[in-house]
């Protein structure tokens, strides 16, 4: 038998509003990551690659220890699944892969492009969902769908639609990034009723984490090697747009690939906004909802990481108000308002 969630059990309608409010919150803790992150490259020239080893680490280590404290049992009953142990692959390798996935976008296209794409993940985890219950959205759920879609596409162009770049390398990887999370936020939904939400999602943060070490090496082995021909030309493979991309991020590191020289501000930036609060704190959050309010309406609530972002740029930076913000902030409380109103009939 499985290892029974010790989580506190409280009544159905607070279930719904507990696990609205983490993913909303991890969806917020996105945002200032990825300002952190903006930090960091711009000042310090931190490599992409580096990056998401080190948040995918950090994470990794936080949620081992404290399974380790605190599930020791319950790490043991999960990792004695055979069944389980697949899912929990599939489910480790789509966390990394969702952040390499981002990062390769933006090259390939911009930032509001990406997210754009991004955004496209709540339409693969509605309709996967719909196929596998054979049913047709719920009304609410698809009217929340749109005014998601719409306000990430506001904030991230500004309402300029001719910043949108597609070609075809940059559609793929977007397209590719949008799978990915859709494969993090399903693939463990048959093991929540069985094992600790917390430990199922530490052992994927575990597997993250060794992906993410698997690939800065071998991208930095790569770096380490003088490229042999011509470069590669623009419409190369994803494949190979994927290698040329974290060698290039590590090059551009100059003398010392493998760990950037930052200075105090740079590494608390790095382990405590992007690591800590971006990373542990924001998937912790955002996975933990997700498994109390499900995939569609947790990916729904996801897609408020622009708002975050665009409030904390607001705060940290000075960055004003534009009207497009505002638009897009208005569609992103229509949509929490929508979900919230599907989840509380289907509680009641």
């Amino acid at each position: 038998m499985g290892w029974r969630s010790s989580d506190s059990a409280p009544s159905a309608h607070g279930r719904f509003w507990l696990g609205a409010a983490c993913a909303l919150a991890g969806a917020t803790l996105w945002g200032f990551s990825g300002a952190c992150i903006q930090f960091l490259v711009e000042g310090y020239a931190v490599s992409s690659a580096f990056i998401s080893f080190t948040r995918a680490a950090t994470a990794a280590v936080l949620f081992l220890a404290l399974v380790l404290a605190t599930r020791r049992e319950a790490l043991l009953s999960l990792l004695g699944s055979r069944a389980a142990r697949r899912t929990l692959v599939l489910f480790g390798v789509g966390l990394y892969l969702s952040q390499i996935t981002y990062a390769i976008s933006i090259e390939m296209t911009n930032a509001g492009t990406a997210t754009v794409l991004q955004a496209t993940c709540t339409v693969f985890v509605m309709l996967f969902t719909c196929l596998r219950a054979h049913r047709l959205p719920r009304p609410a759920d698809f009217a929340g769908l749109v005014a998601a879609l719409a306000a990430a596409a506001l904030i991230a162009t500004q309402g300029d639609w001719g910043v949108i770049v597609l070609p075809a390398a940059g559609l793929a990887w977007g397209i590719a990034n949008a799978l990915s999370e859709t494969l993090y936020i399903m693939a463990p939904q048959r093991l929540y009723g069985r094992w600790d939400r917390v430990t199922i999602i530490g052992v994927g943060m575990l597997v993250s984490g060794v992906a993410a070490a698997i690939v800065w090496l071998a991208a930095a082995a790569a770096a380490a090697v003088p490229a042999a021909g011509a470069a590669a030309p623009i419409d190369a493979s994803p494949a190979a747009a994927a290698q040329a991309a974290a060698a290039s991020s590590f090059s551009a590191s100059g003398a010392a690939p493998l760990v950037p020289a930052l200075d105090a501000v740079g590494w608390l930036a790095l382990i405590g906004g992007v690591g800590m609060l971006g990373t542990f704190a924001a998937f912790g959050l955002f996975l933990y909802g997700v498994s109390l309010v499900g995939s569609v309406k947790g990916s729904l609530l996801g897609v408020a990481e622009p708002v975050g972002a665009m409030v904390i740029a607001a705060v940290w930076l000075g960055t004003p108000f534009s009207a497009a913000d505002w638009g897009g902030l208005v569609l992103m409380a229509a949509m929490i308002a929508l979900v919230s109103l599907s989840g509380s009939r289907e509680k009641r």
